[in-house]
């Protein structure tokens, strides 16, 4: 999965950018918290994973 869908799919469902580090961008949604890798591609099983634990639609 692209980094930008995974990211576009945080932002739909009400997360934002906390802040950026050197190889992850940290995402905030009231008390969770989300890191996202700095690649172009995030692995299938790793987006499925943040997917089914942030419970995004």
């Amino acid at each position: 999965m692209k980094r930008k869908d995974l990211i576009k799919l945080l932002e739909k469902n009400g997360w934002q950018l906390e802040r950026q580090g050197a190889n992850h961008e940290i995402y905030r949604k009231g008390d969770k918290i989300e890191p996202i890798p700095r690649h172009r591609e995030v692995s299938e099983n790793l987006a499925k994973a943040i997917i089914k634990r942030q419970e995004l639609k």
